[in-house]
């Protein structure tokens, strides 16, 4: 795997917003911050603009996220949102000068589809993260955040968890990926499909009824995306919902019933994903997961 180079002071962070609408508001906040930083900061065209629900039309979304991936005076990319828009612009996108010149994509929700693209396609290491709408000046300080600064710096990352009943107890050192499940299960059969074969899985979510969480993990299954990993993380999963009808299973019975028949290990409780407290991972570094019955411990290995 390719790591892009840390920052450092002086170093520019380029936001753009490649799916949903973002206000100036939402991200004006961010940008003081990282200037007080000392960090440059390049505002793109889509903060602030808006085509129905997109941060501007298609075209406009792609040329901007195109210009910051070629810019080499740009050192790491930090997008304003999430929601929905990558996957309609992910095949236009040429990433010729991004791989000349590779720069941190920071993200996550939507954005797994451009950390999957690259990681599959070009073995990039990206930076599931916080965005712009995490910067507040009541969680700046928090734990989680100054994890984020941590990452772009290239400081060491240890995460811990807490315990679990859930917990499958091992230990495994391989290359992290994923992200968000219901996006892994969107890109199955793509050119910007998750690569899963001996490494570490993270998956989160936000909003999927019981039922349709089962259905995105069979997706996974069927497609042999369970079947030969290292091991298995499972990040946040919030604003879980029934059917009138109970599914009869939480996500973590629904989670372990996928991966019953295989023995690697299972770690609950991860924090990251949809939620206040979401940690950076970096996609496409080399990790050691701990996973015991007290809880887990991830180390970011290079």
């Amino acid at each position: 795997m390719i790591h892009p180079p840390y920052l450092q002071k002086g170093s520019v962070i380029g936001i753009t917003c490649p799916a949903g609408f973002v206000s100036h508001d939402r991200v004006s906040y961010a940008v003081e911050t990282l200037r007080n930083m000392d960090y440059e900061v390049v505002i793109g065209d889509t903060v602030g603009s808006e085509h129905y629900y997109f941060s501007g039309n298609d075209e406009a979304r792609r040329k901007d996220l195109q210009c910051m991936l070629d810019d080499i005076s740009i050192h790491a990319i930090l997008m304003g949102r999430g929601g929905y828009g990558m996957s309609r612009i992910i095949d236009e996108l040429d990433f010729t000068k991004f791989q000349q010149n590779p720069k941190w994509i920071c993200g996550f929700s939507d954005i797994t589809v451009l950390h999957s693209h690259i990681l599959n396609n070009f073995g990039i290491a990206t930076m599931h993260s916080p965005m712009c709408g995490a910067f507040k000046p009541d969680t700046i300080t928090q734990p989680h955040m100054l994890n984020f600064f941590d990452a772009i710096a290239g400081k060491p990352l240890n995460h811990q968890t807490i315990h679990s009943e859930y917990n499958r107890t091992g230990e495994a050192s391989a290359v992290l990926t994923g992200g968000n499940l219901a996006i892994l299960a969107h890109l199955t059969g793509s050119a910007s499909e998750v690569d899963t074969d001996g490494k570490i899985l993270f998956i989160e979510d936000i909003g999927e009824y019981l039922y349709n969480t089962d259905r995105l993990l069979l997706n996974l299954k069927r497609a042999g995306k369970l079947d030969k990993l290292a091991a298995l993380i499972v990040g946040g999963f919030t604003d879980v919902q029934d059917t009138e009808r109970p599914f009869g299973q939480t996500v973590n019975e629904i989670i372990l019933d996928k991966v019953k028949e295989y023995d690697y290990p299972v770690c609950f409780n991860f924090p990251a994903g949809h939620q206040e407290i979401n940690y950076t991972l970096t996609l496409g570094g080399m990790h050691h997961l701990k996973v015991t019955k007290q809880g887990g411990e991830l180390e970011l290995i290079k």
